[in-house]
């Protein structure tokens, strides 16, 4: 047998795509998992442009918004990036930094993530005096919250609907028992700035609003200095960073390089009773009753807040087709940049790094054949299904499910088997209920 080294051209070319579930797999066995450098087969040092922590030419850190490191790549690539990750695991903090996220549809968004990257800053700024990272849930708390950056998770009773007085019950039970030196929750519409400023009244500070920078500052009572935004967002206003605080997006660079324990911590003196007022000073006032979900037109929520997208690409050619299967999936529209350019769709509708940056549930994306601009824009979805004519463009290798056809076809056999099914469904409940009121009559006979 010969000794020359034959080389695999198809594990090379999964080592390049990193969009491929065996990516990480096929680096760690070619030695360039850990690694960012290698010796090339022409004896030249090659450098990973991906791997975590790269250095670019000017000194700038490199970030990799793919989500392969954040563990939200396709197939597999979750949990061969969550095994690379270093495991941090604080024993002993000196003290708790205490997240609320908003956690719309029980899972953390992108707002969320930033917030956790913020409480990381306050936690690991002081080397002698190590902080924890505790987040705070009204309910269990996701799987991917280790990933996110908490040591800590305080699962408290579930809360339905919209309930303010019921979770700062909740939240003041932690307060007493643990102290954290710093509240941070979401300065959003979702719940976090209502619920926040509602801690802030009943704990008695002066919260800051707005928040979207942080600095050192040892003359400070708690050693930071925040900037805010003020005046409808025209004017930034700078103070000490006080105890609790609503901060905006952006606020910190999400954690992406490590797994943190996430550890269970429980409420020694166990939860308190949330089912009757307990308003302060003693006043008897009842209760804010949640009547539930009034229904909204899909058409009119924002991208950054849907849970199901159906989203136009060039491939599209059907525009009415595509509008009547998005009303009658009840989904809500979306685009890329070439068909926002073509006019097809309004600017508001463009998903991506040069658009709306998504966090649904479930992404359908039609006739797109997934530019990395694009890509980025919908890392953080938990399901992409795509319906495509090109079974090795790039927006297949990311989905999780794919359907290789054309666009139009697809959707009106779709559109049909789900109206079918609605159909269905009626008929069934008409049945039961006549069968029910049938029932009635001969009962009363």
């Amino acid at each position: 047998m010969s000794d020359i080294l034959r080389r695999d051209p198809r594990k090379e070319w999964i080592a390049r795509n990193r969009l491929h579930p065996q990516h990480l797999e096929v680096l760690a066995e070619l030695g360039r998992g850990a690694a960012s450098e290698w010796v090339g087969p022409q004896g030249l040092v090659r450098k990973n442009p991906h791997a975590v922590g790269f250095m670019g030419p000017n000194g700038l850190k490199r970030i990799d918004r793919s989500g392969v490191q954040q563990g939200q790549g396709a197939g597999g690539a979750r949990a061969s990036a969550a095994v690379s990750k270093p495991r941090v695991e604080i024993d002993e903090p000196a003290f708790l930094v205490t997240v609320v996220p908003d956690m719309g549809g029980g899972r953390l968004s992108s707002h969320d993530r930033d917030l956790l990257g913020l409480a990381r800053q306050l936690a690991d700024a002081d080397p002698d005096a190590q902080g924890a990272v505790a987040v705070v849930t009204f309910g269990a708390a996701p799987e991917d919250v280790d990933e996110a950056g908490a040591d800590r998770v305080i699962a408290l009773e579930a809360v339905e609907g919209f309930a303010p007085e019921r979770r700062l019950v909740l939240l003041e039970a932690v307060e007493r028992e643990f102290a954290p030196r710093h509240w941070l929750l979401p300065d959003s519409g979702l719940g976090g700035g209502d619920l926040g400023r509602r801690m802030a009244a009943r704990l008695g500070e002066r919260p800051v609003t707005g928040l979207w920078q942080v600095a050192e500052d040892p003359q400070a009572p708690l050693g930071w200095q925040c900037t805010a935004r003020g005046a409808a967002g025209s004017k930034d206003i700078l103070r000490p960073m006080p105890r609790l605080v609503m901060a905006l997006a952006e606020c910190a660079e999400p954690i992406s390089e490590t797994r943190h324990a996430a550890a269970p911590l429980t409420l020694e003196a166990g939860l308190p009773e949330t089912s009757e007022p307990a308003l302060p000073g003693g006043v008897d006032a009842p209760w804010i009753e949640d009547l539930g979900q009034v229904p909204v037109d899909p058409a009119g929520v924002a991208l950054s807040e849907a849970e199901f997208i159906l989203s136009a690409g060039n491939g599209v050619r059907d525009w009415d087709g595509f509008h009547e299967a998005a009303k009658v999936l009840g989904a809500t529209e979306g685009a890329s940049r070439v068909a926002v350019d073509d006019g097809y769709m309004p600017r508001d509708r463009q998903v991506g790094a040069t658009g709306t940056w998504v966090t649904a549930r479930v992404y359908m994306a039609v006739g797109i054949s997934g530019a990395i601009q694009h890509l980025q824009g919908i890392q953080p979805c938990e399901k992409v299904i795509s319906i495509n004519m090109d079974a090795g463009c790039d927006m297949v290798k990311r989905a999780d499910l794919a359907v290789i056809g054309d666009a139009a076809a697809v959707l009106s056999a779709l559109v049909a088997r789900v109206q079918s099914a609605r159909e269905q469904e009626g008929a069934t409940e008409s049945s039961d209920a006549s069968a029910t009121t049938d029932k009635e009559t001969r009962n009363a006979a």
